[in-house]
């Protein structure tokens, strides 16, 4: 039940003069497309889909693929040595829909997190962020937090976890919501009420999304191996 803003110590040596240079030469020669396609910073909160008392402020930065996805790299805080600690793809309603009937419940909806204030754009403009705001409350995001700061470890230990959102008012710790409030100086009741005119999905939301009301956790199972025959997909070359 702790915060990801108190940052343990990241094991290892300080960065060295050498890397340091190294890192300003490459930057100058190499091409950062993926990465630069980035333009936004959303910030919200995470639980995990097994145990909802496990909670962490989010921090996404995000590029669009298309109108209709986006995908986002998760920080456990907006500074310079944030840890990278998950994913999120966020697609439309309509995207949604297409999916197999048992991908469904790994994604959650974001109607609750938008409304309430608790998903948004630190430091952009009402006007500005709501115009996305609108468009976010009607889709669905599948999210994987591959380091588990809210434990305290040290390095990303362990396998991704399925992560949730809000979606009704009651879960998410007031500790959390009083740090955060002060740190990215934001009045969630003002937000709130601002968005009151926000829509969800034009379908409502999915009874499948949200883990279908249940709790899901990523386990990792162990299968015997062939070693002895190819891959069906393997071409066997001749020479």
């Amino acid at each position: 039940m702790s915060t990801n803003n108190d940052q343990s110590q990241v094991p290892g040596e300080p960065t060295q003069t050498t890397t340091s240079l190294l890192q300003t030469v490459t930057s100058t020669i190499q091409g950062f497309g993926p990465i630069n396609k980035i333009h936004q910073h959303l910030c919200a909160f995470h639980f995990y889909s097994h145990d909802m008392t496990r909670q962490v402020e989010a921090h996404h930065y995000c590029g669009h693929q298309n109108e209709e996805m986006r995908q986002c790299l998760i920080y456990d805080s907006p500074d310079k040595n944030a840890r990278l600690i998950g994913l999120e793809y966020v697609i439309s309603e309509n995207l949604f829909l297409t999916l197999p009937d048992e991908e469904k419940p790994l994604w959650h909806s974001h109607l609750f997190e938008v409304k309430s204030g608790f998903f948004f754009m630190p430091n952009v403009p009402s006007p500005i962020e709501h115009k996305d705001m609108e468009k976010i409350c009607k889709t669905y995001g599948k999210v994987y937090h591959f380091w588990q700061v809210d434990r305290g470890d040290a390095l990303p230990l362990g396998i991704p976890q399925l992560m949730m959102a809000l979606t009704r008012d009651g879960q998410l710790y007031d500790h959390l919501v009083q740090s955060c409030a002060e740190r990215m100086g934001i009045d969630f009741e003002k937000e709130r009420k601002n968005r009151e005119y926000m829509t969800g999905p034009a379908h409502g939301i999915h009874p499948l999304a949200n883990g279908g009301g249940k709790g899901l956790e990523t386990r990792l199972r162990e299968v015997e191996l062939n070693h002895d025959e190819p891959l069906p997909s393997a071409t066997r070359v001749f020479v």
